[in-house]
């Protein structure tokens, strides 16, 4: 067995990371498994809801979702009736994507449990302590470390 020189895997940034989404994914699929919504469609529609309509290149990026991706995804949405698309009159290369009436209907059926879900996690870990680490996963998303 080689000796090496990189981090033990309990302790890999990559790996914690993936464990911690995990950790808070887990119970959010929970409450979305009856609604026909996976947390890809959850984050298009919490993103929507948040800023209105949006070029669909910007909602790929606050959706944390690759451009094809989300092109595929939003085909399914919208025979969901959940959010619809229509082309920028001003830039007709731009697709603008907007949460329709059912695709609210879905952020007001699972804001109750999506409020709960946040106030036990906050409960369990901390108010304080949870803010710091969203201040410091915030940070760290702006940090670029890649070589060049």
């Amino acid at each position: 067995m080689s000796k090496t020189t990189m981090r033990k895997t309990g302790r890999s940034l990559p790996i914690t990371l993936l464990r911690a989404r995990e950790t808070v994914m887990g119970p959010v699929r929970e409450m979305l498994a009856a609604s026909g919504v996976n947390e890809q469609k959850w984050r298009v529609l919490r993103v929507l809801d948040e800023t209105g309509p949006m070029d669909q290149s910007l909602l790929a990026e606050k959706a944390c979702l690759q451009l094809p991706s989300l092109t595929r995804i939003l085909r399914a949405m919208e025979e969901q009736d959940l959010v619809s698309r229509a082309t920028d009159p001003a830039d007709r290369r731009r697709s603008i994507v907007t949460i329709s009436d059912t695709g609210q209907k879905v952020i007001e059926d699972h804001a109750d449990a999506n409020r709960h879900l946040f106030a036990r996690l906050e409960t369990a870990y901390g108010a304080e302590r949870l803010e710091t680490l969203l201040d410091l996963l915030e940070d760290l998303t702006q940090t670029d470390f890649r070589e060049g």
